[in-house]
């Protein structure tokens, strides 16, 4: 066998790996999307894999308007877009202050933000319930802004700061030559180097807010600040489920995910790309 069969050969290999890889990815979320057709007595009684038999748009209707999910929709949405931008602006603002610009005590500073890394959510929520509740931003939106930044700020300093230790002293020693301050060489020069690192922090910091449940259910009392995550247990229970009112609110829940990865999918690309050779 030749060099060219050898390579026809392992380029099916490889794109027959591919699609499988990728039929097993799309398929749940296509399953997904058409059971939220169905109403639940269909959903019980038909086969599970079919096509609905009549195509019910109810759900949605009922999921977004009776159901109060666009409420929920419109909170998830405001705490994640903030939780993104501030995590990945104040990760880089620290990471360049612990990276290039050195005193005696920026290790143990450092130290204390890595050490957060190590703290589960379950484990602080006593005390961080009873901080939020002292200070009177129990049942408000601030009341989960702050812990879910908080939480975030460990990882992100800990991946910024290492990204821009790669960063040359020399490039940012000519531009405090030509007169620049701290502020002006991290919002020129540093900043717009991060795009990886802030590509691959958004993307983690995005995934993890939409889809928290715990921190915001116990911060929040009714429905007026509640997420996507506590809509979905509505039409689940332990005496009974409505399967298709079910499944419509995971399909809306998944919206911002896939149109994120969309729209963003070429910078997550280069992002990881050039994250893994930095160097």
């Amino acid at each position: 066998m030749d060099n060219r069969s050898v390579s026809i050969v392992t380029k099916v290999f490889i794109y027959l790996v591919m699609s499988v890889f990728a039929v097993l990815s799309i398929y749940p979320i296509f399953w997904l999307l058409l059971q939220s057709f169905k109403t639940n007595q269909v959903y019980l009684t038909t086969n599970k894999l079919s096509f609905p038999a009549e195509w019910f748009f109810g759900n949605y209707e009922f999921v977004w308007v009776r159901g109060g999910f666009s409420t929920f929709f419109s909170n998830s949405v405001i705490y994640a877009v903030i939780t993104v931008v501030l995590v990945v602006l104040l990760s880089n603002m620290a990471g360049f202050a612990f990276a290039k610009i050195r005193y005696k005590i920026t290790p143990l500073l450092h130290g204390l933000f890595v050490v957060g890394i190590l703290l589960t959510i379950q484990s602080i929520l006593i005390p961080l319930f009873l901080m939020v509740n002292a200070v009177g931003l129990y049942n408000t939106r601030l009341g989960v802004l702050i812990p879910y930044i908080g939480l975030g700020l460990p990882m992100g300093v800990y991946l910024c700061t290492d990204f821009m230790k790669g960063i040359h002293d020399e490039l940012l020693e000519a531009a405090r030559i030509d007169g620049a301050g701290f502020l002006k060489i991290f919002a020129r020069i540093v900043f717009p180097m991060c795009a990886p690192v802030s590509v691959t922090l958004a993307i983690i910091t995005f995934t993890a807010t939409w889809n928290e449940f715990i921190l915001m259910n116990l911060m929040t009392a009714g429905d007026k600040y509640k997420a996507i995550p506590a809509a979905v247990g509505r039409f689940a229970g332990t005496l009974g489920s409505d399967y298709g009112k079910l499944f419509t609110s995971l399909s809306i829940s998944l919206i911002p995910i896939l149109i994120f990865y969309l729209i963003f999918r070429n910078q997550i690309t280069k992002g990881v790309a050039a994250g893994s050779v930095k160097g």
